[in-house]
C-alpha cells in the first residue's frame, strides 16, 4: 500500500468512526429524552391517583386501585365517592394542565418570549369576558342554552384576542416582542370590562363571575373531560406536525424564513390553536393562571428546544402541576377544598422565580 493509499484509508476509517460516534451520540440523545417523557408521564398517573385518593374523606391508594377496577368490590359510599366526584375531578385537572401547557410552549415560542402565555397576553381574560357575558346577561343564541353557549362564547372570545393581537403588532409593524406588551394592554382593558359587568350584574351573577375567576375544579363531570380531552387529541397531532418548524423558528424568523418556513401563517396558525386549547381549558373550570407559563419553562430545562419532546413534556408537565395543586387545594384547609386558580397562583408565582434565577445564574456562567 502507499503512503498515499494509505492515508486515504486512514481517513476513510475516521470518518466513518466520528459518524458512528455521532450517531451514538443522537441515540444517547433521543433515549434520555424518552427516559424525561417517560418519568413525567409516570409522576402524571402517581399524581392522578393520589389527586383521587385526597379529600375530606381520605382514602388508601389500595381502595383507589380497587374501585378503578372491580367497583364492584367497593361499599356503595365509597364507590360513589370516587367514580362521581373524585374521578372526573382528578381526569379534569390532567387534561386542563395538559391543554395549557401545550398553548404555553407553542405560544412562548411562535411569539420567541419567555414571558408569553395564554393568560399574560389576554387570551384568558378574553375567555372571562365571553363567559361573564353569558352569565350575566343570560344570552341566548338561536335557542341555544347558556350552559352550551357559555364555553363557545369563551372561545370566540379568546380567539378573536388572539387575532387583534396578531393584527395589532403587523399592522403597527411591531415587533415580536411588542406583542406581549400588546396583550398586557389587552389584560388590563378586558379586566375593566370584566369589572362594569361585574357592577352591572345581580347579586348572583356576580357571584358566579368571581367563582369563574377563581378557577375551580369542582363542576367537572366525565362528559366535561371527554370533551375537553377530546380537543386536546385533535390539537397534539397538529402541534407535533409542526415540531420541526417551530425548533427552526427558536433559532430566528430569518434563518427559518430562509428554510422555507413560513413564519407569519404559522404564527397564525399557532395563535388559533392556543386559543382553542385555552378556552377549552377554562370553558368548564375558569381561569387558572400559571400553569400555562410555568410548565414550558420545566419541560425546556428537562428536554431542551427540540419540540418533539417539548411539546408533550410540557403538556404532561402541566397536567403534573395541575394535579399536584389539586391535591393541595384539599390539604391545605381542613374539610375546605380551595378554588384549585388560587393555589396555582400561590405556588407559581415563587416558581417561575425561582426558575428565572435559576436562567438568569446560568446564563452569567
Amino acid at each position: 500500500m502507499t503512503p498515499v493509499q494509505y492515508r486515504q484509508d486512514a481517513g476513510l476509517k475516521s470518518s466513518d468512526t466520528r459518524a458512528s460516534s455521532l450517531a451514538d451520540d443522537y441515540r444517547r440523545f433521543v433515549w434520555r429524552r424518552v427516559l424525561c417523557l417517560g418519568g413525567l408521564t409516570l409522576a402524571a398517573m402517581t399524581a392522578l391517583l393520589v389527586d383521587i385518593a385526597s379529600g375530606p374523606s381520605m382514602l388508601g391508594l389500595l381502595d383507589v386501585f380497587r374501585g378503578l377496577l372491580n367497583p364492584e368490590g367497593i361499599d356503595a359510599g365509597t364507590r360513589v365517592i370516587i367514580e362521581d366526584i373524585r374521578l372526573p375531578y382528578a381526569l379534569m385537572a390532567v387534561v386542563v394542565g395538559a391543554c395549557l401547557g401545550l398553548a404555553g410552549a407553542e405560544m412562548q415560542t411562535v411569539l420567541n418570549n419567555p414571558l408569553a402565555s395564554p393568560f399574560t397576553l389576554g387570551v384568558g381574560a378574553a375567555a372571562t369576558l365571553g363567559a361573564s357575558l353569558v352569565i350575566a346577561f343570560n344570552i341566548s343564541v338561536l335557542g341555544v342554552a347558556a350552559h352550551v353557549l357559555l364555553p363557545l362564547s369563551a372561545f370566540v372570545f379568546a380567539a378573536a384576542a388572539s387575532l387583534l393581537i396578531l393584527v395589532l403588532s403587523r399592522t403597527l409593524g411591531a415587533s415580536v416582542h411588542a406583542v406581549v406588551l400588546f396583550g398586557i394592554a389587552l389584560l388590563f382593558g378586558i379586566n375593566a370590562v370584566v369589572g362594569l359587568i361585574q357592577f352591572m350584574a345581580d347579586a348572583e351573577s356576580v357571584q358566579q363571575i368571581v367563582f369563574w375567576t377563581m378557577g375551580s375544579l369542582a363542576r367537572a363531570s366525565l362528559d366535561k373531560v371527554a370533551i375537553v380531552a377530546l380537543v386536546l387529541a385533535l390539537c397534539l397531532p397538529f402541534s407535533l406536525r409542526n415540531a420541526w418548524a417551530m425548533t427552526l423558528l427558536r433559532s430566528g424568523e430569518e434563518q427559518a424564513r430562509s428554510l422555507g418556513i413560513r413564519v407569519e401563517r404559522m404564527r397564525l396558525v399557532v395563535l388559533m390553536r392556543v386559543s382553542l386549547l385555552t378556552a377549552a381549558a377554562m370553558c368548564f373550570v375558569g381561569e387558572i393562571g400559571f400553569i400555562g407559563l410555568v410548565a414550558p419553562h420545566i419541560a425546556r430545562l428537562m428536554l431542551g428546544e427540540d419540540h418533539r419532546f417539548l411539546l408533550p413534556g410540557s403538556a404532561l408537565a402541566g397536567a403534573v402541576l395541575l394535579s399536584l395543586s389539586s391535591i393541595a387545594s384539599k390539604l391545605l384547609v381542613p374539610e375546605v377544598v380551595l378554588p384549585v386558580g388560587i393555589v396555582t397562583a400561590l405556588v407559581g408565582i415563587p416558581l417561575f422565580i425561582t426558575l428565572i434565577i435559576g436562567r438568569s445564574r446560568r446564563a452569567a456562567l
